[in-house]
């Protein structure tokens, strides 16, 4: 077995509750809550509906899985692809540098909701995701180098549904071994004109990552040698590296890093916002000349580059485009899930506005990161006169974090128009309360969108 397959599988199949620090957990309760927001805001969503029909006369099997919203007992990897769509869809839920780790809880969430497991054991599972996701991220810096996320995604998803089963360290190690020899997605997915599979990409590599943790659960034996081994990832991608350390052997937890959105938008895109408003208080849209956006060479790279993300005809486009973000925040202020629908993205009024506006990769801000994230906006009116913006670390950046009001407000805003005010009131003040609850699936059931139908007759 090689060093970072041990080390993923000593960790995933070690961790557990009493181990973890009260910050980490309320961390990991903040992540939960806004995952389960942005899947009910995309509960009828087309990916997650697609994956309802394919699993059309399905029997749940041995490893059955709760369909979030819907209340279906699916095969748990239908239920997974199902609920990680949701979570997914509106491009609104946490991100840490190199992808979403909130992707994998639609497996953790799809057994927890069909079998009787308590609160703590679903948030230990959910913490390992999230350090192993991390870890794996910084380490490999795969999106850096053209390789897409779910590569992340599958191996975390694994490692977490490994430590939700309670498999031991050795079939761990084929999990994490499976899942990390058979996905290595194109970043492809992100460039150019975006597609629904933007969002489902990484559904598609935690309902892998599942399977192979219930594949090694039955006996599958995996390549122990994934990473380090001849032809591993080492050798064909990335070069040698090493995980940081762990919590148990004295590394941070990383999961309260883990950023939250405050805009339903690509994360580098979150400060772009901020600095739009500000300029919307100073000028009116057709009083500007020219709007010259200065930002990081990877935010210009992935949403500000491409000539697509000057005309975008998908809402996938449209929220990895900062020219699209920028222009519809200054012509109508606060951007919502609804900036993004079809109407609103091909509006051709928003096209001259759009236009006016450069973005510009800059070493000084290129400097700053990690710690540090910065969008520097010079807007140039007809008459000459120059407006300058800075917005560093925006709200939901972790050294700017979402507090709990930040993170209930999102969830009613999302909540509400689909299981009504009532209802998601009292689901969010139970949510909050995982760490007791005996049951996950008891709360689950309170998001479920038919019986909300049912309640209002």
């Amino acid at each position: 077995m090689d060093k970072v397959t041990g080390k993923l599988a000593e960790y995933a199949s070690s961790a557990q509750y009493d181990d973890l620090i009260d910050g980490t957990v309320h961390a990991a309760t903040q992540r939960l809550i806004d995952s389960l927001a942005c899947a009910l805001g995309a509960y009828d969503c087309e990916p997650a509906q697609i994956g309802r029909r394919l699993a059309i006369g399905q029997t749940a099997g041995k490893y059955p899985g709760r369909v979030l919203c819907h209340g279906d007992t699916l095969p748990a990897e239908s239920a997974t692809f199902i609920n990680a769509a949701m979570i997914r869809n509106l491009d609104f839920n946490d991100r840490y540098p190199g992808g979403h780790p909130s992707d994998c809880l639609g497996a953790l969430l799809a057994l927890a909701g069909a079998t009787q497991l308590d609160g703590k054991r679903l948030l230990t599972s959910m913490i390992v995701v999230y350090e192993i996701f991390a870890r794996l991220s910084d380490a490999t810096t795969l999106s850096r180098r053209g390789w897409d996320q779910g590569y992340a995604i599958g191996v975390a998803t694994a490692a977490g549904v490994a430590n939700l089963l309670k498999l031991s360290a050795e079939t761990t190690a084929h999990a994490v071994g499976i899942a990390a020899t058979s996905n290595l997605p194109l970043r492809v997915t992100r460039s150019g004109e975006l597609t629904p599979w933007k969002n489902v990409a990484t559904a598609y590599a935690a309902r892998n990552g599942l399977f192979a943790a219930m594949l090694a659960a039955e006996g599958m034996s995996g390549p122990g040698n994934a990473f380090e081994g001849r032809n591993g990832l080492c050798e064909n991608v990335t070069g040698p590296f090493d995980l940081a350390p762990f919590p148990v052997q004295g590394g941070a937890y990383l999961t309260p890093r883990v950023q939250l959105k405050y805009w339903p938008i690509e994360t580098n895109g979150q400060p772009a916002v901020w600095a739009a408003l500000e300029l919307r208080a100073k000028t009116k849209p057709d009083e500007i000349k020219e709007i010259q956006v200065f930002t990081s060479k990877f935010t210009w790279f992935e949403i500000g580059s491409e000539p697509e993300k000057w005309d975008p005809k998908t809402r996938e486009t449209a929220d990895h485009s900062l020219p699209y973000i920028f222009a519809r925040a200054l012509v109508d202020g606060p951007i919502r899930v609804s900036s993004f629908n079809d109407e609103a993205v091909r509006d051709p009024a928003l096209r001259p506005l759009m236009q006016k506006i450069k973005v510009i990769p800059d070493d000084a801000i290129e400097a700053l990161l990690p710690g540090k994230t910065l969008i520097r906006v010079v807007a140039t009116a007809n008459d000459g006169t120059r407006h300058s913006i800075e917005v560093e670390n925006p709200l939901g950046h972790p050294d700017n974090p979402m507090q709990d009001s930040d993170i209930e407000d999102k969830f009613m805003a999302l909540a509400e128009p689909v299981i009504g005010k009532v209802r998601a009131r009292n689901a969010l003040d139970r949510w909050w309360q995982v760490e007791k609850a005996k049951d996950v699936s008891a709360l689950m059931q309170l998001l479920d969108v038919g019986a909300a139908a049912q309640a209002h007759r």
